[in-house]
């Protein structure tokens, strides 16, 4: 699967999505602070048919009105550690593969994963 992993998540999240196997890329700002706009992530998101993984609630709602990105997988874990992010990670990663196969939408918070259809 191909992912986007938005600016404010860690580069480690895309590192260890694509030691498992997958293709994922991480947009961050430009060296001169520039930054991508959601409608240039959910631009290439859709162009490369890639998930975009991220915390703003912006591109949930993008996504509930324009249908783009491609497929979302957004995260409703507050802030927390990068190794805590990781682990919700691979304990939920098999399931959330397989919601993303079958879904557009796929929310993940500390304790639960919501499909939305």
């Amino acid at each position: 699967m191909k992912f986007i992993v938005d600016e404010q998540l860690p580069q480690s999240l895309a590192i260890w999505l694509n030691e498992q196997g997958h293709d994922a890329v991480r947009i961050a700002a430009l060296e001169d602070g520039t930054r991508f706009s959601d409608a240039d992530i959910a631009a290439r998101s859709m162009l490369e048919f890639r998930t975009v993984i991220s915390k703003d609630s912006d591109f949930f709602v993008r996504f509930m009105i324009k249908k783009e990105p491609y497929k979302l997988l957004y995260l409703t874990t507050g802030n927390i550690k990068n190794a805590e992010l990781l682990r919700l990670f691979t304990m939920n990663f098999d399931s959330l593969l397989q919601d993303l196969l079958e879904h557009q939408v796929v929310e993940m918070s500390n304790s639960r994963i919501i499909v939305h259809v």
